[in-house]
């Protein structure tokens, strides 16, 4: 709980909106800080014969802390590009419900285990205006995403682990609707899906316009996607309840 409050406190004085060109101010730097939770997070290693279980019940369900940073570059009244960083780790004990061959290793059921889950995301984004009025703008792009993630299971002297990097590209939407002065609500999409797997990030964020360079709010994102192949099947289902701080420059 010290880690939420700290990465809350952090949100709240290092500060960020969505940067227009008008007005000269065309970098966004936004941090999102808060928890994350564990709906889904099923592994099955290697993908046609290891034994699939529940990461999510192994490690408990219950809220990590989670966080990333964005930065926003305006090119122009139409074009916009955007770094994003998310990092996640999350580590917890406890029981298989049974044997499970995992990753070249075995593993007994009902003896104390340790699981890691990392999933680290690193995004560039390149997006293209295609409506704006007065309440409204939204914007159409693609996501070359960067996935860093494993997958580690440990119970005594027995441990192993499977890891991937990888290229991922994404369809992107965003937008920004305005429903009262300082008020606005603002959602962004990444995702796509095929035959091999699947991967969407939906974030929706109703922010407060402090000044002209200063906004804060409350963020809501799910995150839903995985793989499913003969090295490797993994889904995971995660939600996000975050502090939202932007900052204009």
């Amino acid at each position: 709980m010290r880690r939420l409050w700290v990465m809350g406190m952090a949100a709240l004085i290092v500060p960020a909106t969505v940067g227009r060109a008008d007005d000269g101010r065309t970098w966004t730097a936004a941090i999102e800080a808060g928890a994350v939770w564990q709906n889904r997070n099923d592994a099955r290693i290697p993908g046609d014969t290891g034994t699939k279980f529940s990461m999510a019940d192994l490690q408990g369900r219950g809220a990590r802390v989670a966080g990333r940073i964005t930065l926003t570059h305006d090119e122009g009244s139409s074009n916009r590009w955007r770094l994003m960083v998310a990092p996640l780790e999350i580590r917890g004990d406890g029981q298989l419900p049974g044997p499970v061959s995992f990753a070249g290793a075995s593993y007994a059921g009902g003896t104390p285990t340790r699981g890691w889950y990392e999933f680290n995301s690193y995004r560039l984004t390149y997006m293209r205006r295609f409506h704006h009025s007065e309440r409204a703008s939204w914007h159409f792009g693609a996501t070359l995403k960067v996935r860093d993630a494993r997958v580690a299971l440990r119970q005594g002297s027995i441990a192993s682990s499977d890891y991937d990097l990888g290229i991922v590209p994404l369809a992107h939407v965003s937008g920004e609707m305005r429903f009262s002065p300082g008020w606005r609500l603002n959602v962004d999409v990444d995702g796509l899906a095929a035959p091999q797997g699947r991967a969407f990030d939906v974030g929706v964020h109703a922010m407060r316009d402090l000044t002209p360079d200063w906004a804060v709010g409350l963020s809501y994102r799910t995150l839903e996607g995985g793989a499913d192949n003969d090295n490797v099947y993994t889904f995971a289902w995660l939600n996000y309840v975050s502090v939202r701080s932007e900052y204009r420059f």
